[in-house]
Parts: structure tokens; C-alpha cells; sequence
């Protein structure tokens, strides 16, 4: 177990159910030696939140099929048959369904996770990619790349809200931490479309690089951040005004620029850093997201698309679709540690605890 892991079992979210298993374990052995006590605690201590269930759902797009790792072991546990082309996944807030685009299905599977069995499809619009759950937990934007739409779907009435036009091939959708901003990406438009979830209306356009994959919100909702595959750039938005304040670029030594394509970017919560998957570069640019400077390139598998964080963010998975694996990465030591087989073209990440 990495030292970032162990670090993170002191995390308030993790450390009461411990404290409550230590003292009815304590409580029952209390005739016993002080030196036993002594290494129980030692061991409990050194759990990890994901010995009680943590695990990764990768996408396989080739496969049609979910991959679902163990985190403590890093071991995939289990292969789970979807609907064809599976890509974008989400849980909702309580984590007992999980949503997935199955592309070439033209649906959203429901996945009943107690079961881990599809239990419904809802609504989505043709060839949904990616998608975005509002913090209310119930609307579900929806980018069909097909048609130049975001379809917005009630996911407990299992209805369409509404369907918004936007630019040519939505792909990258992101719902501000308020709930105030929907926001999609169309790669042939070029554009960031800013959709008021009020009205369901779009209301603002921002001029972005070449190809816009995909958006992060920062958990404050100030920025949006912005990757351009083909223009090889991510754009920093100051959501206020949505105006472009910095635009990123990547240099690799030994590597051509034209390989270097931005797709997923993930942003730890204490603001600290930005990661950014460079495609088919084989890299994830390590960026300090106060100062913007790039600190490191860190070499994962082939054609890396979209990261996910664990549940502490002490690890980061990256989805490498030509080499068909998942690179994980220690997010303290900025190190790769394991690299983990899973279906073919893994597309996205999901995880909960």
C-alpha cells in the first residue's frame, strides 16, 4: 500500500466507521493484552477506505462491456455486458445508479448497481457521448453528437425536459458545482455552449481551440477548463464573463506536437493541481492550476483518454484506449505505480465507494 493511501485513511469522511469497529472490537477482547490492543489498532488503522468497497467502472467501447477494479487490490474483480459502445458513465449521488452512453445503442442504460444488472434505457436523443448529472440529482444533460443537441432528461420520470440546439458534434458536458451552467463542447463548431438550466436555453458562446473534447468545472465554479484536441490547447474560462484568461500548451520532448491532443482533464479539490490526458501522446500533463505552469509529463498507456479519481484522490486512473489498459497514478508522489488490463478501448471512468 502507497504511503499517499495510507495518508488518507485520517480522512474525516473515512476514519468514524473505523473508530466504531476499533471500539466494539476493543470492547469484546478487553480481558486481552495491551500489546494485542495495541496491534489491532495498528491494523485497522491501516485500512484503506476501499477495503470497505471502493471500486472503478471502465467503459470498453470495443468490448461492450464495464471493467470493474478493486481499488485496494488494483485487480479487476468482475466484466459486466452493456449496451453497444459504451463511452460516458456516471453515478448518481447516492451511488445506487449508474448511467452509461451506449453510443451505437442510441440510449442511457440505467444500471441497477445492487444488482449490477441494466434495469432500464432512458430517453437520450441519438448517439449520446458524453453527459452531466445536475447537482439536484435528477436532470441529466445529454450531448448527441449525431443531431447538434443537448437533450435534457428527468431521470426519476424517465422523460425528456427539453433539447437544446448547439454547435456541429456536441461531445463535453460539464454542470457548474451550482447548478446555474450546463456547458457543451462541439468539436467541428469550436465552441463552448453556456446553457441556463433554468430555462434549458443557451445563452453564450466561447470561442475555444480546435476540437473541444471536453469541460471541468473547478469545485468553487469560478473556471472552466477546456481541452482542444486538435488544436493541442486547454483554455482556462473565467465563468463570470466566460472569457478565455489562459490558454494552456504542451511541449514533450521526443514527441510530435501533432500527437499531443488534449481529451480529459481532471482537477484535485484542493486546487492544487490539473491533470490533463495528451491522447495519443501517451502522456498526462502534470499542471499547477494557481500559476499554470506545466510540471511534469508522466507517460501512461496508448492513447490515453479520461482520468477519474478515487474516492480521497490519492489515486488517479487513466483510461488508455489503444493499449487497453488503466494506468494508475499516485497523485502525491506524481508517479504511474500499476498499470491494470482491462477490455478493449476503455473510454471512461467511474468510481464509488
Amino acid at each position: 500500500m502507497t504511503a499517499s493511501r495510507l495518508a488518507c485513511t485520517q480522512n474525516p469522511e473515512t476514519s468514524e466507521p473505523r473508530l466504531e469497529l476499533f471500539s466494539r472490537f476493543a470492547r469484546a477482547i478487553n480481558t486481552h493484552s495491551s500489546s494485542f490492543l495495541l496491534s489491532a489498532a495498528v491494523g485497522l488503522a491501516g485500512m484503506s477506505s476501499s477495503s470497505f468497497g471502493e471500486t472503478a467502472y471502465v467503459s470498453n467501447e470495443k468490448d461492450n462491456t464495464l471493467s470493474v477494479i478493486d481499488i485496494d487490490s488494483l485487480e479487476v474483480i468482475d466484466t459486466i455486458e452493456v449496451g453497444m459502445r459504451p463511452r460516458g458513465i456516471t453515478f448518481n449521488r447516492d451511488f445506487t445508479e449508474l448511467y452509461i452512453c451506449a453510443s451505437d445503442s442510441d440510449a442511457v442504460q440505467v444500471m441497477d448497481m445492487a444488482e449490477r444488472r441494466i434495469v432500464a434505457d432512458l430517453p437520450s436523443g441519438e448517439d449520446p457521448e458524453q453527459f452531466a448529472l445536475h447537482p439536484d440529482d435528477r436532470k441529466l444533460y445529454i450531448a448527441n453528437e449525431d443531431n447538434a443537441v443537448v437533450t435534457v432528461v428527468d431521470t426519476r420520470e424517465r422523460t425528456v425536459i427539453a433539447q437544446v440546439d448547439v454547435g456541429v458534434e456536441p461531445e463535453g458536458m460539464a454542470v457548474s458545482p451550482d447548478g446555474k451552467w450546463a456547458v457543451n463542447t462541439s468539436e467541428t463548431t469550436n465552441m463552448l455552449h453556456w446553457i441556463d438550466t433554468e430555462s434549458n436555453e443557451l445563452v453564450d458562446n466561447t470561442l475555444v481551440g480546435q476540437r473541444p473534447r471536453h469541460v471541468e468545472f473547478t469545485k468553487d465554479g469560478a473556471l472552466l477548463w477546456a481541452s482542444s484536441e486538435i488544436g493541442g490547447t486547454v483554455a482556462v474560462v473565467n465563468v463570470a464573463d466566460r472569457q478565455i484568461i489562459k490558454t494552456l500548451e504542451f511541449k514533450i520532448p521526443g514527441v510530435h506536437r501533432d500527437r499531443i491532443q488534449p481529451v480529459g482533464i481532471k482537477l484535485t479539490d484542493d486546487g492544487r493541481y490539473a491533470f490533463v490526458a495528451l491522447g495519443p501522446a501517451n502522456h498526462v500533463a502534470v499542471v499547477d492550476a494557481q500559476s499554470y505552469e506545466i510540471l511534469d509529463y508522466l507517460l501512461v498507456g496508448r492513447r490515453v483518454w479520461h482520468l477519474e479519481f478515487d474516492r480521497q484522490g490519492a489515486l488517479l486512473l487513466t483510461s488508455n484506449g489503444v493499449s487497453g489498459d488503466v494506468t494508475v497514478i499516485d497523485v502525491e508522489k506524481l508517479k504511474p505505480i500499476k498499470t491494470i488490463k482491462v477490455g478493449r478501448y476503455p473510454w471512461g471512468i467511474a468510481v464509488a465507494p
